[in-house]
């Protein structure tokens, strides 16, 4: 059998948009706005930075005494003295390391976390349809990878860099001072050691970027394969994704090992050049030492500047590399930070600071109540919506639909009628292009997002469980519920038995996704989620498509009791589990074609009463 890996060729995914970052390692400024919160801490390290690198200079005047007075002068007295100075210099050397080392390390974790949580609070507030064009595994990356990077830089890296610029300053002024002729041959070979730094950090930079994005796509792929394992498994296709992972894998490898080449290149061309230079310099002052024109501490001295400043240059050239990588890392992460929400609050009607709320007090007054809405709840007004990913498609186009309040409506059609499209909206996931939806009245575009969701509870079709256990999941619509109302609402959707039968009762884990719960127990526990908030308005997906035939009979109950006295939307394909709604109204390719009773759509929609022909032995029964 040969393999055939073209026609199952995966595309490239489209990295996740924001705004476009800037091009150089200015970018990293805009992580100052999360070091600004702890200025004491900045402030505190860059006094034990300063203090360390004036110590670390001092031992080259230490280096110049014991050689000159120690030495040369045959004086055990001063070369006590010169041996007693390095050692008090080292001990002060230490200290500050330590502090310098422990502030920046603590800088760089608090950072990370703040940065970290920074993306995440943006991201929950994003539009969905974001997450249609961006995989959740780059995002993940973002978090975890990213952030991580930035720890390392801001931690250590950075810390190094400003140690060795401010070394390499204080050498370079003390070999001035030391001797002039010297400085000048070391200073005639600084632009021949920058230059490898600007052209290959620059490369550098590029393949770090490069680098972080096939690592997201790495952890991307493979997330994306571990969720659907049972897939994977059933279709037999283990060996085309190990082979599929390994080409990830590898291409991830072929980009890092350009990147770790470059680096190499410019480090080890930064050494040749600092060395060279240092070489160079011995020759002619060990020349003026013979000639009497200089001290051998003052050599000594010299050597021990140029030795520091060589390794500071060298230190900075290996950090540049890290911080164009940082730079990379914050593109990404800025990026992400800078996207928009499409639904922000208030949306098209006006900034935050206008919207309304539902139920609203006397200090706040509703938007008027539109003259064709009447008494009714809820209201779509002409509206027409097409998917972002699908603007060629209407997913909706110019219904009308009012809905009063304590009244069950059931939406039925063939798939892509535009029934979830509804939910979709009525939720705010999406604003339509056209037309209105109002609230009490209220155009839900001016509605603050919060308040109009939380007057909603969803029991989709597929209902999300979080990895915690029976309580969390119960609670999520209201986290202050008793442990009674839980169990109660749990009892209300049939589900408080197959609880109490787990291994650890209510506090039992459900794993990822709710894996250690059949179809039927997990839209239960949604159902009872639904049951403990409360809502003013419940939507319905199909709620009880997972369920066997008795716990559909006792959900059943239970919803039609959560039902009395609350408005209802239930989209079906099962119409046994809407006969008695009070509408039905029947969709077809984004428009209403029919509403009505049960009865009376068999004898008024062709498309009704082929659906039931198809589910029903006898569709010319009716309903009273």
């Amino acid at each position: 059998m040969t393999d055939t890996p073209d026609d199952t060729t995966r595309p490239s995914p489209q990295p996740a948009s924001g705004k476009p970052a800037k091009k150089s390692l200015s970018v990293l400024l805009q992580l100052w706005q999360f070091v600004t919160p702890y200025r004491k801490t900045s402030i505190a390290a860059c006094i034990a930075l300063i203090l360390t690198a004036g110590v670390s200079l001092s031992i080259g005047q230490g280096v110049r005494l014991l050689i000159d007075e120690g030495f040369v002068a045959q004086s055990s007295q001063a070369l006590q003295q010169a041996v007693v100075f390095i050692v008090g210099l080292s001990l002060l050397m230490a200290i500050g390391t330590f502090t310098r080392f422990y502030l920046v390390s603590w800088l760089g974790e608090r950072v990370s976390a703040d940065l970290r949580k920074a993306v995440f609070n943006h991201i929950v507030t994003l539009h969905p349809s974001y997450f249609e064009s961006n995989r959740s595994g780059e995002i993940m990356s973002r978090l975890t990878t990213d952030t991580t990077l930035l720890q390392t830089i801001i931690g250590s890296s950075f810390s190094m860099a400003l140690r060795s610029s401010l070394t390499l300053i204080g050498a370079l002024i003390l070999l001035l001072i030391t001797n002039l002729k010297l400085s000048l041959i070391v200073l005639s070979c600084v632009p021949l050691v920058l230059l490898p730094i600007l052209i290959y950090g620059r490369r550098v930079r590029k393949l770090a970027k490069k680098s972080q994005d096939s690592i997201a796509d790495v952890g991307s792929y493979a997330g994306e394969i571990i969720q659907h394992i049972k897939t994977v498994q059933s279709y037999t296709r283990e060996s085309h994704e190990r082979q599929a992972f390994g080409k990830e894998v590898e291409a991830a490898f072929e980009v890092a090992k350009q990147r770790v080449r470059q680096r190499a290149l410019l480090i080890a061309a930064v050494i040749l050049m600092v060395f060279g230079a240092i070489t160079g310099m011995l020759w002619v002052g060990g020349n003026d030492m013979l000639a009497g024109r200089m001290s051998g501490g003052e050599l000594g001295a010299f050597v021990f500047y140029a030795i520091m400043m060589a390794m500071s240059v060298a230190t900075i050239s290996e950090v540049y590399g890290e911080l164009q990588r940082a730079a990379g890392a914050t593109e990404r992460l800025i990026g992400l930070l800078n996207v928009e929400s499409l639904i922000p609050p208030g949306g098209e009607l006006g900034a935050p600071s206008d919207t309304v709320a539902l139920n609203p007090t006397e200090d706040t007054q509703p938007v008027a109540m539109s003259e064709n809405t009447g008494h009714s709840l809820l209201s779509f007004n002409d509206v027409s919506f097409h998917y972002p990913s699908r603007p060629e498609q209407a997913a909706l186009h110019q219904l009308n639909l009012m809905i009063a309040e304590g009244q069950s409506l059931a939406l039925v059609g063939p798939s892509g009628a535009g029934k979830s499209t509804l939910f979709e909206l009525l939720q705010r996931f999406y604003d339509p292009q056209s037309g209105t939806i109002t609230l009490q009245g209220n155009d839900i575009r001016a509605l603050d997002p919060h308040s109009l969701r939380q007057q909603l509870a969803v029991v989709p079709q597929q209902p999300a469980l979080f990895t915690a256990d029976v309580w969390y999941n119960i609670r999520y619509g209201k986290p202050e519920a008793s442990d009674d109302e839980v169990i109660a609402a749990a009892r209300a959707a049939h589900a408080h038995d197959f609880i109490e039968a787990l291994p650890e009762g209510y506090n039992s884990h459900l794993g990822e996704q709710g894996t250690r719960l059949s179809g039927g127990q997990k839209q239960r526990l949604a159902i009872a989620r639904a049951i403990l908030k409360d809502p003013k308005i419940l939507l319905l997906d199909e709620a009880t498509s997972a369920l066997d035939a008795e716990s559909e009979f006792h959900v059943q109950q239970a919803l039609e009791t959560l039902m009395k006295n609350r408005t209802t939307l239930i989209i079906a394909h099962r119409l046994a589990t809407i006969l008695h709604a009070d509408t039905i109204v029947v969709m077809d390719q984004g428009q209403i074609v029919a509403q009505g009773k049960h009865h009376e759509l068999l004898t008024r929609s062709p498309l009704y009463r082929r659906l039931a022909d198809l589910q029903f032995q006898e569709p010319e029964r009716s309903v009273s």
